[in-house]
């Protein structure tokens, strides 16, 4: 299934997911730090969201409260909410 999710607080404003049986297919962030958030999208495609969530939740970013992977975990737990309700 593919999902959109409109961050907040971080220069990327998207993040586009492909996700199958809790597992991340495709991810692609719109903004942001282009290199970093490539690399970020390689290393986690093909895990578990819940692994994902573990490594990335909390993250910031400078003096923000949030970052670009931690904008990534919750896309994933709304994700995760979303098809819980399905």
């Amino acid at each position: 299934m593919k999902f959109s999710y409109k961050t907040q607080g971080t220069c990327s404003t998207m993040i586009d997911l492909e996700v199958e049986n809790n597992k991340i297919v495709d991810v692609h962030f719109t903004g942001g730090c282009n290199g970093n958030l490539q690399g970020i999208s390689a290393l986690i495609k093909g895990m578990d969201m819940d692994e994902v969530i573990n490594r990335v939740e909390g993250i910031h970013c400078g003096r923000r409260t949030t970052s670009c992977p931690d904008q990534l975990s919750k896309a994933l737990r709304m994700i995760k909410e979303e098809m819980g309700a399905q």
